[in-house]
């Protein structure tokens, strides 16, 4: 029997699966409101969140910088916890690419999902508030280093990033995002079938995409309680 590489892979009880792009401002925001309310619920390592790759630039190129400064100044109206800071390292350190970072919280998944989904966050905190250059290997190792002792195995990540063994898990999971399963990032998939993209948040742009400026319309925090509800239920 063949398995279709574009059929979406089911959803475990008690998982929130997360389709991202690291460089999406939107799926840092909702990570964020996410943690929050699982703690202020109390269903920290009750509720786990499973990392996968909505590669925004296998659709659209290249990430522009231009574009992530203005959505960066956008949504650090509505997130003051997310400490959104425009890019200010050097141009020509800017990361275009983050495949290699998606590799890698892949690769952190393998040892645990807690450890993939606490190198996803440290990747997305140390781009929007640090303007580290997260397509590079040696910044992925710090970044990995950085994390409290034992979250992460940064020698057995390292290996897994010189192979390239899951160089695939990210071409399948772009297979998957180009069907209607995920129409975009982030999206939260639950066990019960369900999905939600871009949740509790309105947002349309004033000028071309990524020469003019993001407009939240609204923003409900308060929709990710709802959303933690249905997944304990299950």
């Amino acid at each position: 029997m063949t398995t279709d590489p574009s059929a979406p892979p089911p959803v475990a009880a008690g998982t929130v699966q997360v389709w991202s792009d690291l460089l999406c401002p939107f799926a840092y925001v909702g990570l964020l409101r996410l943690r929050r309310a699982r703690t202020r619920l109390g269903l920290d390592g009750i509720v786990r969140l499973e990392h996968r790759t909505f590669p925004l630039e296998l659709f659209n190129g290249p990430h522009p910088r231009r574009g992530t400064d203005t959505e960066a100044v956008g949504l650090g109206q509505i997130e003051p916890d997310a400490e959104f800071r425009v890019w200010t390292a050097a141009d020509d350190l800017y990361p275009h690419t983050v495949l290699l970072a998606a590799e890698a919280v892949h690769a952190a998944n393998a040892q645990s999902l807690a450890a993939g989904e606490e190198l996803d966050l440290a990747l997305r905190r140390a781009f929007w508030t640090q303007s580290r250059s997260i397509s590079h290997r040696q910044v992925i190792l710090q970044v990995a280093g950085e994390l409290p002792a034992g979250v992460v195995d940064v020698t057995e990540l390292a290996a897994a990033l010189d192979d390239g063994r899951h160089r695939a898990d990210v071409m399948r999971d772009f297979a998957i995002s180009r069907t209607d399963t995920v129409p975009g990032s982030p999206t939260f998939r639950f066990a019960d079938g369900t999905a939600v993209n871009n949740p509790g948040v309105r947002v349309h742009w004033e000028g071309p995409w990524a020469a003019g400026f993001p407009v939240v319309d609204s923003h409900d925090p308060g929709v990710y309680d709802d959303l933690l509800e249905r997944v304990v239920q299950v």
